[in-house]
Parts: C-alpha cells; sequence; structure tokens
C-alpha cells in the first residue's frame, strides 16, 4: 500500500461574509492549494468535497461538488459528494486517503465550504438541528431534560429552554459539561481558563475569526448561553473553505520543492448507543489511530481538537489520552495545553476563536497542524512539531458524536 502526503493546503480567513458564497470561497481556497502544492488544475485525478448547508441555504442540494469544481474549469475526473455534519472535510481527506492507498488515483483535492451566515439569524441557528436525528428531535430534548435532573450540580435558575437564540448542539455541550462538573468536579473556570487561552492562540492567528484576546475573567463575565457556557467559551457561526491536495509516495518522487507531510493514520468511525460513563467514541476512535500510526498519545507535539466549545476541548484532552480521564481540567490550569506548553492544543485557536463554517472545518485543522510541521506558523510556532493530531466531531446522535474522524500527521 502508499504512503499518503500532504503536498498543498489552502484556507480564507474564516468569518460572517454576507457578500460571498459557497462557490466562490471553494474556488480561493482550491486555488490557493494548488498554489500552494505548485500544480495545476488539470493534475488533479479526483476530488472530493465537503458541504452541509448549501441546500438548505440556496437550494444546491445535488452534485455540488462538480458545480464547484466545473465552474472553475476542473472537469472529467471522478468527484464525490461528502456530507458528515461538522465531519464532512476530515471525511473528504478520509476518502482522499483511502482512494490513494488503494492505489486507484495518485494525486486528489480533499475540499471543504461552507456559508452559514444569513440575515435571518433564525435560519442559521436552526440549521444545525438537521445534524441530529430530526424525527427523533423531541425525544432528544426529554433525553436531555432527563440528564440534567440527574445532576448534583447547582445550576443558575434563570436558563432558557434548549435552542433558544443559540444551536442546540450548545445545549448539547453544556449537558455534557453539567455532567463532567458533577462527575469529576470539574469547574467553570477551568473551562474559561480553556477558553482564555484559545483567545489568546487565536489572537496570533491572522485567520482566525476572532483575534481579541480574553482574560478568564473576562470570559466568566461574557453572556451567559446554556450554563456553565458564557457567548466567549461557544464557536461563533461564520462562513470559508480550506483544502488540502494528497498525493502518492510514487508521485511525490516526481515532484520538485514539495514540502510532503505524511499521513501517518486517518481513521472514520460513527458513534454507538452508550450512556454517560460509557465508552466514548473519541477514546475508541484515538486508539486505533494511535496503533495504525505505530505511536502513543504522548508522541504527539501538538493537536487541532473539535472545541464547538470550550467542553469539546476539555473533554478531548482526556478522549485523546492526553491527560486522564476527569482531570481535563487541572490540566488545562497546569499550561500543558497553551503554546510553550507540554502540548499544545488548537493553536489556531480552535473552532472557538478560529471559526466553525462546518463543512470546512476539518480540513482548517489540517491546515494548522500542517503548517506548524514546516515549522511556518509564525507567533504561534509550536518549537520542534514533529506529529500532529488532529480530531472532528460531526453531528450528534443520543450523548455522543455521530462521526468523528481523526488524523495523525508528520513532519
Amino acid at each position: 500500500m502508499n504512503n499518503v502526503y500532504i503536498i498543498g493546503l489552502g484556507m480564507l480567513r474564516f468569518g460572517k461574509y454576507l457578500d460571498r458564497d459557497v462557490r466562490d470561497m471553494a474556488h480561493e481556497a482550491a486555488r490557493l492549494a494548488l498554489d500552494d502544492a505548485g500544480l495545476e488544475k488539470s493534475d488533479l485525478q479526483a476530488a472530493f468535497f465537503s458541504n452541509t448547508f448549501w441546500g438548505m441555504f440556496a437550494n444546491q442540494h445535488s452534485i455540488r461538488g462538480q458545480v464547484i469544481l466545473r465552474s472553475m474549469g476542473i472537469e472529467a475526473i471522478p468527484v464525490t459528494n461528502v456530507e458528515n455534519a461538522c465531519a464532512g472535510a476530515s471525511t473528504a481527506l478520509h476518502l482522499a486517503y483511502t482512494g490513494i492507498r488503494a492505489g486507484m488515483f495518485d494525486v486528489a483535492l480533499a475540499l471543504g465550504s461552507e456559508k452559514i451566515t444569513h440575515e435571518n439569524k433564525a435560519l442559521s441557528l436552526g440549521a444545525y438541528a438537521s445534524c441530529m436525528d430530526v424525527a427523533n428531535f423531541e425525544n432528544h430534548l426529554k433525553m436531555m431534560e432527563r440528564v440534567n435532573n440527574s445532576f448534583t450540580l447547582e445550576i443558575p435558575a434563570d436558563q432558557t429552554p434548549p435552542g433558544d437564540g443559540r444551536s442546540i448542539f450548545m445545549d448539547a455541550y453544556a449537558m455534557g459539561a453539567r455532567w463532567h462538573m458533577s462527575r469529576f468536579g470539574s469547574t467553570q473556570r477551568q473551562l474559561a481558563t480553556i477558553c482564555a487561552k484559545n483567545h489568546w492562540h487565536g489572537s496570533l492567528n491572522p485567520l482566525s475569526q476572532y483575534q481579541m484576546d480574553m482574560s478568564v475573567e473576562e470570559v466568566l463575565a461574557d453572556k451567559p448561553v446554556a450554563y456553565p457556557l458564557t457567548r466567549a467559551m461557544c464557536a461563533p457561526v461564520g462562513d470559508g473553505a480550506a483544502a488540502a491536495i494528497v498525493c502518492s509516495e510514487s508521485y511525490l518522487k516526481k515532484l520538485t520543492g514539495a514540502r510532503p507531510i505524511r499521513i501517518r493514520a486517518s481513521v472514520l468511525g460513527t458513534g454507538t448507543d452508550r450512556d454517560l460513563d460509557g465508552e466514548d467514541i473519541g477514546e475508541r476512535l484515538a486508539g486505533q489511530a494511535y496503533q495504525a500510526a505505530g505511536i502513543g498519545p504522548k508522541d504527539i507535539s501538538l493537536a487541532e481538537l473539535h472545541d464547538a466549545t470550550a467542553y469539546g476541548e476539555l473533554h478531548q484532552t482526556e478522549a485523546m489520552g492526553f491527560c486522564p480521564v476527569g482531570e481535563g481540567g487541572p490540566w488545562a490550569e497546569t499550561g500543558a495545553t497553551k503554546l510553550g506548553g507540554k502540548q499544545p492544543v488548537n493553536t489556531s485557536g480552535g473552532l472557538e476563536c478560529r471559526g466553525h463554517p462546518i463543512g470546512a472545518s476539518g480540513l482548517a485543522q489540517i491546515y494548522e497542524i500542517g503548517i506548524q510541521l514546516r515549522g511556518k506558523a509564525g507567533p504561534r510556532q509550536v518549537e520542534g512539531a514533529r506529529l500532529g493530531l488532529a480530531e472532528n466531531g460531526g453531528g450528534n446522535i443520543g450523548v455522543e458524536e455521530a462521526a468523528m474522524c481523526i488524523h495523525i500527521l508528520e513532519k
């Protein structure tokens, strides 16, 4: 089987772009990746395109990738459309990786583009519910209520109903945070520490949607969303695109001036029906990824973790094995996950600050790991970065992600 390498990376700054659409953002990211790889459009042999909401917002439900690529002069090659909620872009990369490993082609584009900003804010926020089991949505809300009522935790009395002025996923993450606080004694201040760290990282990233530094106190004082989460702890609504070009080892040998990054592991999996104390999807898939890469969690130089909220990062540092389960809060307080720490996490600013245009987020994580491994991350460079991990969750069924991808990249 072939080794697989990333040879091109492209990303535009995530933000709120009322004057842009899925197509032109995708074109920009694809061109940036081609330029980075030193390739022409005609060199591509396959493409995988990730998007979640284009059909909902603009009625482009089908042939999305073909529409994007044909309109920029990429034709005749196989194009696969990928929809896997927030894990769509990393799934696109996984499929490109799989095709090259199987010898079906030698060079492929993974591309994700998403536009969520809309003049009708309710439409934007309501779209996220489609990343759950829609037919069982009411049952899911009742389950969340039962679980929340089971916690031995004092919750402020002024909490609003789930989904009131926010994505329903903020309530799902709040439920997880409350469980962790009740089960292990983690605190809202620890979540704020994680968030403040990511705001500092984001302030160093020119492609981050939010670039303002925030203190722990400022995070705690921000607008409440769903206890214990404040607005600063939650990923913003936004738009953007990101891309990666991957190739086989034999194709790489034909190139001059390439700056390859090896994909040591690419794992895709789905969740299970479990309770909050059962085996987590992240733990299960991380084990598979480490085994495939022939390494352990201590070998990872840095990680981009799916932090749609600050609790997401706390949870995933545990699930990836960076610290014991239940100790994600104290681990963050040691400074281990901050630039200069033992194992920096979300040096891009994470979803909380870099932004989270769903169909592009997974490849934005790959972009950050890639430039870090190349030593080109500027003021947020992780010294001696050799191995990077990207964990990207998608959707929700029950108490965990419906899908997840984990990639391990090597300098």
